[in-house]
């Protein structure tokens, strides 16, 4: 199981439209339920005109139906049901099995708290995204069952280790090199480079001569 911390455009995620026309507005999404013919996300509105909010939200052309099911605490929550049509970040979510665990949008970007079964299957969320044209910056990225704070690298360093192990940038031969791998990042080469062999370089000192650890 593989938790990251990621933040892209609001453009990127279809509620975003909302976050453009009222940018004072936040909204918190609670749940995302995929269905055969359509997607149904549960979502938080604080400071915005429910009127107003409910009409842009119906005049998306990927909304089939909106639902004001509550308010409280100065907040309202919506339902609103998507065609199957909708795309950007949402299609690679649900093809990875991505689970949503958190989710804050603001006028310049969205914040996901998102788990992975696998590296694996976070790798391939990553590259549906690139295939989408959809640039995502990750911020953290940690194994619950093995603590990175407090560790020999920095969360970059790991991030570009275990996305060069994975891309056979290890293997005899080599089945990726730097160039792809910073593109799959979205780093320079340059920044790549270094994270590699910097955090190559941790963890030979934190193996082979735990001496100087702290040093």
């Amino acid at each position: 199981m593989i938790i990251t911390d990621i933040s892209v455009p609001t453009a990127s995620f279809p509620l975003g439209r909302l976050l453009e026309e009222y940018p004072d507005v936040s909204i918190e999404l609670e749940t995302m339920v995929p269905l055969h013919d359509s997607i149904i996300p549960l979502f938080w509105v604080e400071d915005g005109d429910e009127r107003e909010i409910e009409e842009t939200l119906r005049e998306d052309a990927l909304t089939d139906s909106v639902r004001l099911l509550t308010e409280t605490d100065g907040r309202t929550l919506y339902e609103i049901h998507w065609s199957s049509d909708v795309n950007s970040l949402v299609q690679p979510l649900i093809e990875v099995g991505a689970e949503i665990l958190s989710a804050e949008g603001a006028a310049d970007e969205w914040d996901f708290r998102l788990q992975f079964r696998s590296h694996e299957d976070l790798d391939d969320f990553r590259s549906r995204c690139q295939e989408n044209e959809i640039g995502i910056e990750l911020r953290r990225l940690y194994n619950p069952s093995v603590p990175v704070e407090g560790g020999p690298l920095s969360i970059e360093q790991r991030d570009a280790l275990v996305t060069a192990y994975l891309h056979g940038y290890y293997k005899v031969p080599r089945e990726a090199n730097q160039t792809d791998l910073s593109a799959q990042i979205g780093v320079s080469d340059n920044a790549l480079s270094q994270r590699l062999r910097r955090g190559t370089a941790r963890l030979i000192e934190e193996s082979l001569f735990p001496e100087r650890r702290g040093s």
